[in-house]
């Protein structure tokens, strides 16, 4: 077993789903008083949809591991931060500007590393290509929220 492999792998993927379940620990509660557009999901769908994304997530880390680039692995790296620290800013402080920079940044980052990993380890790229897809809409999500009146 290649310990190094598995904890690239996996160890991050834990830690961004940790810090973004601890941020998010009120969250039903948050979303449900939003003002939501109609196209919004119910906040049951998000659970299942993040388990699955973050599954894909840990087997693209596991793929990557031995084909990628340092560059690619910080690029891996980086977008799982910024997963882990949107649920405080967007959830915790509830600073809408804030949650979107982060978001924005999530999205910038995650298409790069897709991109690189296009030519280093395809497989990799296919697996993230339906978590960008989500971080899109929950950008355009996050972006269409608002506060109650």
């Amino acid at each position: 077993m290649d310990l190094k492999r598995l904890t690239f792998a996996v160890a991050p993927v834990v830690a961004a789903a940790g810090l973004g379940g601890l941020a998010s620990r009120d969250a039903a509660d948050t979303y449900g008083r939003l003002r939501r557009p109609g196209w919004a999901p119910p906040a049951s769908a998000f659970g299942p949809v993040w388990s699955g994304l973050y599954a894909a997530t840990a087997a693209a880390g596991w793929l990557m591991y031995p084909h990628a680039s340092a560059r690619t692995k910080a690029l891996h790296l980086t977008q799982l931060a910024l997963n882990g620290a949107w649920p405080g800013t967007f959830f915790g402080i509830r600073d809408k500007r804030s949650s979107l920079v982060v978001i924005a940044a999530l999205d910038t980052v995650l298409a790069t590393e897709i991109l690189a990993l296009r030519r280093e380890t395809p497989a990799a790229a296919a697996l993230l290509t339906p978590y960008l897809a989500w971080t899109g809409f929950a950008t355009a999500l996050n972006a269409a929220v608002s506060e109650p009146v």
